[in-house]
């Protein structure tokens, strides 16, 4: 499969970084967008500038969401589906990191812990479980988009929760690309993409969130270059898209990566159980 072909996009975690970026790109590209996220000021503007200043037929709605409110997902997946009918694609890119030091208990934060954990990586599951449905009902392709990360197959010592979220999400993801492929599936299987950043310049490491990092919206990739990159191999049908030094767990030195080579373990062991019947 290649080209992008989807033609209405729903956005988590639209209100800045890589969110609003692939949102401005979809629209550039004439995919309506609908944008989500808490701070409903980031979402009027963002409506406010593209609303005016585009000529194409591509749409954008906004809704106040947060993905930590998990009372609110069944009425708002009502809402989207009943006034959305033509959704075909829904990006999950909610995102939080801080840094945990293991070593000194008192210093960790459980509940600022466990709120990590649910943006990165439970409520991607429990929004998964609640558009999958109507995903697979509709009769064209359709497609969930996952912000992962780098770290999730390399870790860092700083922060060690973000990437364990990170690290789960991915393995999860191997497994539900399969699972929705699997027979008896339907004559268009929802695609499972996921995207793994490298460190790129977003405010997920300004020092309102991470003051131990000095100057920490510098840091990384130029957000611009991570969407010019993300959308080529969008563009291309990838469904695992690694960018920048992500690129490195996938192919080095023009061999293939460790993580292909663990990928081929997990398809082989997939295929043993399935033989036995498991």
């Amino acid at each position: 499969m290649s080209g992008f072909l989807y033609k209405k996009v729903l956005i988590f975690g639209a209100t800045s970084g890589i969110g609003a970026a692939m949102a401005e790109r979809f629209l550039e590209n004439n995919i309506s967008v609908i944008i989500t996220g808490r701070r409903k000021e980031n979402l009027d503007t963002f409506v406010s500038k593209y609303s005016s200043s585009r000529s194409s037929s591509a749409t954008i709605t906004a809704h106040v969401f947060d993905v930590n409110d998990r009372t609110t997902v069944p009425s708002f997946v009502s809402q989207i589906t009943r006034e959305h009918p033509d959704l075909d694609c829904v990006f999950l890119n909610s995102g939080m990191q801080r840094s945990f030091n293991f070593a000194n208990p008192t210093s960790v934060d459980f509940n600022l812990l466990e709120s990590e954990l649910d943006t990165n990586y439970t409520s991607f599951v429990r929004l998964t479980l609640a558009f999958t449905p109507f995903l697979q009902q509709q009769s064209t392709p359709t497609a969930l988009i996952y912000t992962s990360s780098g770290l999730a197959l390399a870790p860092s010592q700083r922060c060690p929760n973000y990437c364990a979220t990170k690290a789960a999400m991915h393995s999860w993801l191997l497994v539900l690309r399969d699972q929705l492929a699997a027979p008896p599936s339907p004559a268009h299987p929802i695609n499972v993409i996921e995207l793994f950043p490298p460190a790129v310049q977003t405010e997920l490491h300004d020092a309102k969130h991470q003051p131990d990092i000095k100057d920490g919206g510098k840091m990384g990739m130029p957000l611009a270059e991570f969407v010019d990159e993300t959308w080529s191999q969008l563009s291309a049908g990838k469904d695992q898209i690694p960018v920048g030094m992500s690129k490195s767990h996938f192919e080095r030195d023009g061999k293939e990566g460790w993580e292909v080579q663990r990928q081929n373990i997990y398809r082989a062991m997939a295929e043993g159980m399935r033989k036995a019947g498991l």
